[in-house]
């Protein structure tokens, strides 16, 4: 996968390139939320994406977490729309017992977070993103064979041309190394629904 296709939308204080891995140095304060809950706006994670307009793909990345140390040190998958419109998906370190995997959604302002407590000996995490159209579906996977579905979503702002790649933060006062390989962009693994017929 060529990473000239990728544009910084935030650059963080430090990053490395080389032909298949990318390196993120994390910068204290950094973070991706949108009001609920916590009654703070904060916009301010580097991310690295490219465009598409491509209405069925899938987007596969492994990333490496081994130096997370902090509360909330995180990395993974971003679909940076706007402000006020994307999703991630990463394993925030909690303490050296337990870690958060899980994914967030972000829809005209609004964030969600869906969560599942993981343990703490967890270094590296694969994660694939597909689209069918504005619906996406975001999977996580330890070995980068078997794929578990972490949710379905739909994004108001999906439909049409979309920025999408990695990301890594540190909201507190903390700054780690982010590790990024084995990114590619398939065909779509999440396929077409063979249940109920739409309405």
């Amino acid at each position: 996968m060529e990473l000239r296709q990728f544009k910084w939308t935030r650059e963080p204080g430090e990053y490395h390139i080389d032909k298949d891995k990318m390196e993120i140095i994390s910068k204290p304060h950094t973070d991706l939320w949108q009001r609920t809950y916590y009654h703070f706006q904060n916009d301010n994670a580097p991310v690295f994406q490219m465009d598409t307009d491509e209405q069925y793909f899938s987007f596969v990345v492994k990333t490496d977490f081994t130096e997370s140390h902090h509360r909330f040190d995180q990395c993974g998958i971003v679909m940076y729309l706007d402000s006020e419109n994307w999703l991630k998906a990463s394993v925030e370190y909690e303490n050296d017992k337990y870690q958060h995997l899980g994914s967030v959604v972000t829809n005209g302002g609004y964030s969600d977070w869906a969560t599942t407590v993981i343990d703490a000996s967890v270094k590296s995490m694969w994660y694939r993103l597909s689209r069918r159209e504005d619906d996406y579906c975001i999977e996580c996977s330890e070995d980068g064979i078997t794929f578990n579905q972490m949710r379905v979503c739909h994004m108001n702002k999906g439909g049409g041309t979309i920025r999408f790649g990695i990301y890594a933060c540190s909201p507190e006062d903390s700054s780690f190394k982010a590790v990024f390989t084995d990114m590619a962009i398939i065909e779509c693994q999440w396929k077409a629904h063979d249940g109920q017929q739409p309405d």
